[in-house]
């Protein structure tokens, strides 16, 4: 079980984008995320018309690793650490500073 999943919302806590808040839109198997509209690079594409790519220079996220971003509590309105809880038989996320279920 992830700590931070699809869906979440994310405080970047380290580098360029610190303090900025986004929707993570992908994870991957090496502990990286794609946050919407965070960490945002230039990648140059070559052009390619069997597949309709146009060549140019294309901007889009990088990978970010899951120790530079903590969850956001809509609650207090700031990031908040993760611990898990026993719910009813069910294993949960829950908020560190409020005791909150994540997203319910």
């Amino acid at each position: 079980m992830n700590r931070i999943r699809k869906g979440d919302d994310v405080v970047i806590t380290a580098g360029r984008d610190k303090g900025r808040r986004g929707t993570v839109i992908g994870v991957r198997d090496d502990e990286r995320l794609l946050v919407e509209g965070v960490n945002i690079v230039k990648k140059h594409v070559k052009p390619n018309p069997n597949q309709g790519v146009q060549g140019g220079i294309v901007q889009q996220e990088a990978p970010i690793h899951v120790s530079n971003v903590m969850l956001y509590n809509p609650k207090t309105e700031k990031a908040d650490r993760v611990s898990y809880k026993v719910v009813d038989g069910v294993k949960q996320r829950v908020y560190r500073s409020t005791g909150d279920v994540v997203g319910g």
